[in-house]
Protein backbone atom coordinates (compact mmCIF):
# COMPACT_ATOMS: atom_id res chain seq x y z
CA UNK A 1 0.00 0.00 0.00
CA UNK A 2 2.88 2.38 0.77
CA UNK A 3 4.39 1.79 -2.67
CA UNK A 4 1.09 2.58 -4.36
CA UNK A 5 0.80 5.83 -2.45
CA UNK A 6 4.33 6.88 -3.43
CA UNK A 7 3.59 6.07 -7.08
CA UNK A 8 0.32 7.96 -6.86
CA UNK A 9 1.95 11.05 -5.40
CA UNK A 10 4.70 11.01 -8.03
CA UNK A 11 2.27 10.47 -10.91
CA UNK A 12 -0.21 13.12 -9.82
CA UNK A 13 2.07 16.03 -8.89
CA UNK A 14 0.42 19.33 -9.80
CA UNK A 15 2.18 22.40 -11.15
CA UNK A 16 3.74 23.68 -7.92
CA UNK A 17 1.87 23.09 -4.69
CA UNK A 18 4.49 24.24 -2.16
CA UNK A 19 7.89 25.87 -2.57
CA UNK A 20 10.29 26.68 0.24
CA UNK A 21 12.91 28.92 -1.31
CA UNK A 22 13.35 31.74 1.16
CA UNK A 23 12.89 32.01 4.89
CA UNK A 24 9.82 34.21 5.17
CA UNK A 25 8.22 35.78 8.22
CA UNK A 26 5.04 34.44 9.76
CA UNK A 27 1.88 35.13 7.85
CA UNK A 28 0.46 38.61 7.59
CA UNK A 29 -3.24 39.23 7.85
CA UNK A 30 -5.26 38.67 4.72
CA UNK A 31 -5.98 42.14 3.34
CA UNK A 32 -7.67 42.44 -0.06
CA UNK A 33 -5.76 44.50 -2.61
CA UNK A 34 -7.10 47.92 -3.34
CA UNK A 35 -6.67 47.51 -7.10
CA UNK A 36 -6.51 44.69 -9.59
CA UNK A 37 -3.53 44.00 -11.84
CA UNK A 38 -3.24 46.88 -14.33
CA UNK A 39 -3.67 45.88 -17.97
CA UNK A 40 -0.52 47.42 -19.45
CA UNK A 41 -0.25 45.07 -22.44
CA UNK A 42 -0.99 46.34 -25.90
CA UNK A 43 -2.56 43.05 -26.94
CA UNK A 44 -4.54 41.20 -24.28
CA UNK A 45 -7.16 39.26 -26.22
CA UNK A 46 -5.54 35.92 -25.47
CA UNK A 47 -4.41 34.83 -22.04
CA UNK A 48 -2.02 31.91 -22.50
CA UNK A 49 -1.26 30.01 -19.32
CA UNK A 50 2.44 29.80 -18.49
CA UNK A 51 3.27 27.77 -15.43
CA UNK A 52 6.11 29.04 -13.25
CA UNK A 53 8.97 26.58 -13.10
CA UNK A 54 10.21 25.80 -9.56
CA UNK A 55 13.63 27.35 -10.23
CA UNK A 56 12.09 30.58 -11.59
CA UNK A 57 9.14 30.88 -9.22
CA UNK A 58 8.71 34.25 -7.54
CA UNK A 59 5.87 33.13 -5.33
CA UNK A 60 4.61 29.97 -3.68
CA UNK A 61 1.26 28.69 -2.52
CA UNK A 62 0.41 26.07 0.08
CA UNK A 63 -2.41 25.01 2.39
CA UNK A 64 -2.29 27.09 5.54
CA UNK A 65 -4.19 28.23 8.62
CA UNK A 66 -4.69 31.64 10.19
CA UNK A 67 -1.43 30.95 12.05
CA UNK A 68 0.62 29.64 9.12
CA UNK A 69 1.19 26.42 7.10
CA UNK A 70 0.29 23.12 8.71
CA UNK A 71 2.25 20.66 6.54
CA UNK A 72 -0.50 19.69 4.10
CA UNK A 73 0.27 19.18 0.42
CA UNK A 74 -3.30 19.51 -0.84
CA UNK A 75 -6.71 20.59 0.41
CA UNK A 76 -8.42 17.25 1.12
CA UNK A 77 -11.98 17.35 2.49
CA UNK A 78 -14.87 15.04 3.30
CA UNK A 79 -18.16 16.95 3.41
CA UNK A 80 -21.85 16.17 3.31
CA UNK A 81 -24.11 18.00 0.85
CA UNK A 82 -25.29 21.35 2.18
CA UNK A 83 -22.31 21.87 4.50
CA UNK A 84 -19.45 24.34 4.40
CA UNK A 85 -16.02 24.90 5.89
CA UNK A 86 -13.38 27.63 6.00
CA UNK A 87 -9.67 27.25 5.31
CA UNK A 88 -6.65 29.32 4.30
CA UNK A 89 -4.33 29.56 1.31
CA UNK A 90 -0.81 30.71 2.10
CA UNK A 91 0.69 32.90 -0.65
CA UNK A 92 4.39 33.68 -0.25
CA UNK A 93 5.90 36.59 -2.16
CA UNK A 94 9.53 35.62 -2.84
CA UNK A 95 10.52 38.98 -4.32
CA UNK A 96 11.74 42.27 -2.89
CA UNK A 97 8.70 44.20 -4.07
CA UNK A 98 4.97 43.95 -3.28
CA UNK A 99 3.06 41.68 -5.66
CA UNK A 100 -0.65 41.60 -6.46
CA UNK A 101 -2.18 38.17 -7.07
CA UNK A 102 -5.49 37.16 -8.56
CA UNK A 103 -6.86 34.33 -6.40
CA UNK A 104 -9.75 32.07 -7.40
CA UNK A 105 -11.03 28.52 -7.36
CA UNK A 106 -11.38 26.39 -10.49
CA UNK A 107 -12.13 22.83 -11.61
CA UNK A 108 -9.67 20.08 -12.50
CA UNK A 109 -9.67 17.53 -15.29
CA UNK A 110 -7.48 14.69 -16.54
CA UNK A 111 -5.64 15.39 -19.78
CA UNK A 112 -5.37 12.89 -22.64
CA UNK A 113 -1.95 11.77 -21.40
CA UNK A 114 -3.12 11.35 -17.80
CA UNK A 115 -1.92 14.62 -16.26
CA UNK A 116 -3.84 16.55 -13.62
CA UNK A 117 -4.78 19.95 -15.09
CA UNK A 118 -6.90 22.97 -14.22
CA UNK A 119 -9.31 24.86 -16.43
CA UNK A 120 -7.85 27.90 -18.19
CA UNK A 121 -8.49 31.25 -16.54
CA UNK A 122 -10.96 32.18 -19.27
CA UNK A 123 -13.26 29.22 -18.49
CA UNK A 124 -15.65 29.43 -15.54
CA UNK A 125 -15.79 26.43 -13.15
CA UNK A 126 -19.01 24.47 -12.74
CA UNK A 127 -18.02 22.08 -9.96
CA UNK A 128 -15.89 22.37 -6.81
CA UNK A 129 -14.12 25.48 -8.11
CA UNK A 130 -17.43 27.34 -8.17
CA UNK A 131 -18.08 26.35 -4.55
CA UNK A 132 -15.08 28.39 -3.35
CA UNK A 133 -15.76 31.91 -2.06
CA UNK A 134 -13.10 34.52 -1.25
CA UNK A 135 -13.46 38.00 0.18
CA UNK A 136 -11.76 39.50 -2.85
CA UNK A 137 -10.53 38.53 -6.29
CA UNK A 138 -7.10 40.17 -5.82
CA UNK A 139 -4.65 40.31 -2.90
CA UNK A 140 -1.43 42.28 -2.45
CA UNK A 141 1.39 40.52 -0.62
CA UNK A 142 4.30 42.62 0.74
CA UNK A 143 7.89 41.81 -0.24
CA UNK A 144 9.33 38.59 1.26
CA UNK A 145 6.10 37.94 3.13
CA UNK A 146 3.45 35.25 3.31
CA UNK A 147 -0.23 36.13 3.30
CA UNK A 148 -2.75 33.59 4.65
CA UNK A 149 -5.91 34.17 2.63
CA UNK A 150 -9.16 32.77 4.09
CA UNK A 151 -11.76 31.16 1.85
CA UNK A 152 -15.02 29.32 2.30
CA UNK A 153 -16.00 26.06 0.60
CA UNK A 154 -19.78 25.59 0.44
CA UNK A 155 -21.06 22.22 -0.81
CA UNK A 156 -24.48 22.53 -2.51
CA UNK A 157 -27.30 20.44 -1.15
CA UNK A 158 -27.67 18.68 -4.51
CA UNK A 159 -23.96 17.90 -4.94
CA UNK A 160 -23.39 14.42 -6.36
CA UNK A 161 -21.71 11.91 -4.04
CA UNK A 162 -18.11 10.97 -4.70
CA UNK A 163 -14.92 12.80 -5.55
CA UNK A 164 -14.72 16.34 -6.91
CA UNK A 165 -11.35 17.85 -7.85
CA UNK A 166 -10.17 21.37 -8.48
CA UNK A 167 -7.59 23.88 -7.41
CA UNK A 168 -7.06 27.19 -5.66
CA UNK A 169 -5.01 29.42 -7.93
CA UNK A 170 -2.79 32.43 -7.30
CA UNK A 171 -1.84 34.12 -10.56
CA UNK A 172 -0.08 37.18 -11.90
CA UNK A 173 -0.80 38.69 -15.30
CA UNK A 174 2.40 39.96 -16.89
CA UNK A 175 3.28 41.49 -20.20
CA UNK A 176 5.48 39.48 -22.54
CA UNK A 177 6.57 39.54 -26.17
CA UNK A 178 5.38 36.74 -28.44
CA UNK A 179 7.12 35.25 -31.49
CA UNK A 180 5.65 38.00 -33.70
CA UNK A 181 7.04 40.77 -31.54
CA UNK A 182 3.64 41.72 -30.13
CA UNK A 183 3.07 42.44 -26.46
CA UNK A 184 0.60 40.11 -24.80
CA UNK A 185 -0.62 39.37 -21.30
CA UNK A 186 0.61 36.07 -19.89
CA UNK A 187 -1.28 34.55 -16.98
CA UNK A 188 1.25 32.78 -14.74
CA UNK A 189 -0.47 30.46 -12.29
CA UNK A 190 0.54 28.37 -9.31
CA UNK A 191 -2.13 26.31 -7.59
CA UNK A 192 -2.90 23.94 -4.75
CA UNK A 193 -5.15 20.99 -5.53
CA UNK A 194 -8.55 20.58 -3.92
CA UNK A 195 -9.85 17.04 -3.40
CA UNK A 196 -13.39 16.99 -2.00
CA UNK A 197 -15.32 13.79 -1.31
CA UNK A 198 -19.05 14.40 -0.98
CA UNK A 199 -20.75 11.93 1.34
CA UNK A 200 -23.01 9.35 -0.26
CA UNK A 201 -22.85 6.00 -2.07
CA UNK A 202 -19.29 5.29 -3.25
CA UNK A 203 -19.04 3.68 -6.68
CA UNK A 204 -15.42 3.06 -7.73
CA UNK A 205 -15.35 1.56 -11.22
CA UNK A 206 -12.79 1.37 -14.02
CA UNK A 207 -13.46 -0.13 -17.46
CA UNK A 208 -11.25 -1.12 -20.40
CA UNK A 209 -12.41 -0.71 -23.99
CA UNK A 210 -11.14 0.07 -27.47
CA UNK A 211 -8.56 -2.74 -27.30
CA UNK A 212 -6.64 -3.08 -30.58
CA UNK A 213 -3.80 -5.47 -31.36
CA UNK A 214 -1.38 -5.35 -34.30
CA UNK A 215 1.67 -7.44 -35.15
CA UNK A 216 4.52 -6.81 -37.58
CA UNK A 217 7.09 -9.43 -38.52
CA UNK A 218 10.61 -8.50 -39.71
CA UNK A 219 12.40 -10.22 -42.56
CA UNK A 220 14.67 -12.03 -40.14
CA UNK A 221 12.38 -14.39 -38.22
CA UNK A 222 15.00 -15.03 -35.55
CA UNK A 223 14.53 -11.55 -34.07
CA UNK A 224 10.78 -11.95 -33.52
CA UNK A 225 8.12 -9.40 -34.36
CA UNK A 226 6.61 -6.36 -32.67
CA UNK A 227 3.17 -6.53 -31.12
CA UNK A 228 1.42 -3.19 -30.53
CA UNK A 229 -1.44 -3.04 -28.02
CA UNK A 230 -3.67 0.04 -27.70
CA UNK A 231 -6.44 0.31 -25.13
CA UNK A 232 -8.53 2.92 -23.32
CA UNK A 233 -9.07 3.18 -19.57
CA UNK A 234 -12.22 4.92 -18.36
CA UNK A 235 -13.12 6.00 -14.84
CA UNK A 236 -16.85 5.28 -14.94
CA UNK A 237 -17.36 5.55 -11.19
CA UNK A 238 -17.53 8.49 -8.81
CA UNK A 239 -14.15 8.17 -7.05
CA UNK A 240 -10.71 9.12 -8.37
CA UNK A 241 -8.67 6.07 -9.30
CA UNK A 242 -5.12 5.04 -10.03
CA UNK A 243 -3.82 1.52 -10.51
CA UNK A 244 -1.36 -0.86 -12.14
CA UNK A 245 -1.68 -2.27 -15.65
CA UNK A 246 0.00 -5.22 -17.37
CA UNK A 247 -0.34 -6.80 -20.81
CA UNK A 248 0.49 -10.40 -21.71
CA UNK A 249 0.58 -12.03 -25.12
CA UNK A 250 -0.18 -15.73 -25.52
CA UNK A 251 -0.32 -18.19 -28.39
CA UNK A 252 -2.54 -21.23 -29.00
CA UNK A 253 -3.56 -23.15 -25.88
CA UNK A 254 -2.42 -20.26 -23.68
CA UNK A 255 1.25 -20.59 -24.62
CA UNK A 256 2.91 -17.54 -22.97
CA UNK A 257 4.91 -15.54 -25.50
CA UNK A 258 5.60 -12.15 -23.88
CA UNK A 259 4.44 -9.63 -21.28
CA UNK A 260 4.98 -5.97 -20.42
CA UNK A 261 6.36 -4.53 -17.22
CA UNK A 262 3.80 -3.20 -14.76
CA UNK A 263 2.63 0.26 -15.77
CA UNK A 264 1.52 2.76 -13.11
CA UNK A 265 -1.85 4.17 -14.18
CA UNK A 266 -2.01 7.93 -13.54
CA UNK A 267 -4.81 9.42 -11.48
CA UNK A 268 -8.11 9.36 -13.35
CA UNK A 269 -10.76 11.73 -12.08
CA UNK A 270 -14.40 10.57 -12.30
CA UNK A 271 -15.61 10.65 -15.90
CA UNK A 272 -12.12 10.88 -17.40
CA UNK A 273 -10.28 8.51 -19.71
CA UNK A 274 -6.82 7.92 -21.16
CA UNK A 275 -5.54 5.91 -24.12
CA UNK A 276 -2.44 3.76 -23.61
CA UNK A 277 -0.26 2.24 -26.31
CA UNK A 278 2.36 -0.39 -25.49
CA UNK A 279 4.78 -2.28 -27.73
CA UNK A 280 6.37 -5.66 -27.10
CA UNK A 281 9.31 -6.67 -29.27
CA UNK A 282 10.69 -10.12 -29.94
CA UNK A 283 7.29 -11.81 -30.16
CA UNK A 284 7.42 -14.91 -32.32
CA UNK A 285 4.31 -15.36 -34.47
CA UNK A 286 2.47 -18.47 -33.40
CA UNK A 287 -0.69 -18.38 -35.47
CA UNK A 288 -3.39 -17.04 -33.17
CA UNK A 289 -2.03 -14.33 -30.84
CA UNK A 290 -4.10 -13.13 -27.87
CA UNK A 291 -3.31 -9.93 -25.96
CA UNK A 292 -4.87 -9.63 -22.50
CA UNK A 293 -4.89 -6.33 -20.59
CA UNK A 294 -5.22 -6.59 -16.83
CA UNK A 295 -5.67 -3.52 -14.61
CA UNK A 296 -5.82 -3.50 -10.81
CA UNK A 297 -7.45 -0.14 -9.96
CA UNK A 298 -7.27 1.49 -6.55
CA UNK A 299 -8.78 4.41 -4.70
CA UNK A 300 -6.47 6.48 -2.46
CA UNK A 301 -7.14 3.92 0.29
CA UNK A 302 -8.25 0.61 -1.23
CA UNK A 303 -7.17 -1.87 -3.88
CA UNK A 304 -10.04 -3.01 -6.08
CA UNK A 305 -10.57 -6.22 -8.01
CA UNK A 306 -8.74 -6.64 -11.33
CA UNK A 307 -10.38 -5.71 -14.64
CA UNK A 308 -9.34 -7.63 -17.77
CA UNK A 309 -10.01 -7.52 -21.50
CA UNK A 310 -8.54 -9.59 -24.32
CA UNK A 311 -8.39 -9.48 -28.12
CA UNK A 312 -6.89 -11.84 -30.70
CA UNK A 313 -5.45 -11.68 -34.20
CA UNK A 314 -3.91 -14.07 -36.67
CA UNK A 315 -0.13 -13.81 -36.93
CA UNK A 316 0.96 -16.77 -39.09
CA UNK A 317 4.68 -17.61 -39.06
CA UNK A 318 5.04 -17.04 -42.80
CA UNK A 319 8.76 -17.81 -42.96
CA UNK A 320 8.25 -21.12 -41.20
CA UNK A 321 5.24 -21.84 -43.38
CA UNK A 322 7.37 -21.10 -46.49
CA UNK A 323 10.13 -23.42 -45.32
CA UNK A 324 7.63 -26.16 -44.60
CA UNK A 325 6.08 -25.66 -48.04
CA UNK A 326 9.48 -26.02 -49.70
CA UNK A 327 10.17 -29.11 -47.63
CA UNK A 328 6.81 -30.55 -48.61
CA UNK A 329 7.44 -29.86 -52.30
CA UNK A 330 10.85 -31.52 -52.06
CA UNK A 331 9.33 -34.51 -50.26
CA UNK A 332 6.62 -34.84 -52.90
CA UNK A 333 9.24 -34.64 -55.62
CA UNK A 334 11.26 -37.41 -53.99
CA UNK A 335 8.14 -39.51 -53.50
CA UNK A 336 7.15 -39.20 -57.15
CA UNK A 337 10.62 -40.24 -58.26
CA UNK A 338 10.57 -43.17 -55.87
CA UNK A 339 7.16 -44.36 -57.09
CA UNK A 340 8.25 -44.12 -60.72
CA UNK A 341 11.39 -46.07 -59.99
CA UNK A 342 9.45 -48.82 -58.24
CA UNK A 343 6.99 -49.09 -61.11
CA UNK A 344 9.79 -49.31 -63.58
CA UNK A 345 11.46 -52.03 -61.56
CA UNK A 346 8.22 -54.03 -61.32
CA UNK A 347 7.62 -54.25 -65.06
CA UNK A 348 8.14 -57.82 -66.56
CA UNK A 349 11.19 -58.21 -68.77
CA UNK A 350 10.40 -58.43 -72.53
CA UNK A 351 10.10 -62.09 -73.82
CA UNK A 352 12.98 -63.17 -76.05
CA UNK A 353 11.96 -65.50 -78.96
CA UNK A 354 14.74 -67.39 -80.55
CA UNK A 355 14.32 -68.43 -84.19
CA UNK A 356 16.28 -71.33 -85.82
CA UNK A 357 16.79 -71.24 -89.48
CA UNK A 358 17.36 -74.56 -91.36
CA UNK A 359 18.90 -74.80 -94.80
CA UNK A 360 16.53 -75.43 -97.65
Amino acid sequence: MTTLRHLRRAATALLVSSISVLAVPAGASAVPATAAVPATAAVAAAFPVAMAAPGDARWAVQPSTDRGPDGRDYFIYDNAPGTERTDHLGITNLTDTPQTFTVYGTDAYTTADGAFALLPASQSPADVGSWVTLASRAYTVPANTRLDVPFRLSVPGNASPGDHAGGLVASIAESATDANGQTVLVDRRIAVRIYLTVAGPARPEMTIDGLRVAHTQPVNPATGGTTTITYRLRNTGNLRLTGASTVRVTGPAGWRLAATDTLAVPELLPGSEITITEQITGVQPAGLLTATVSVVPSTPDTLLGPVTLGASLWAPPWVLIGLLALLLIWALYRLVRYVRARRKAARPAPEVVETVETPA
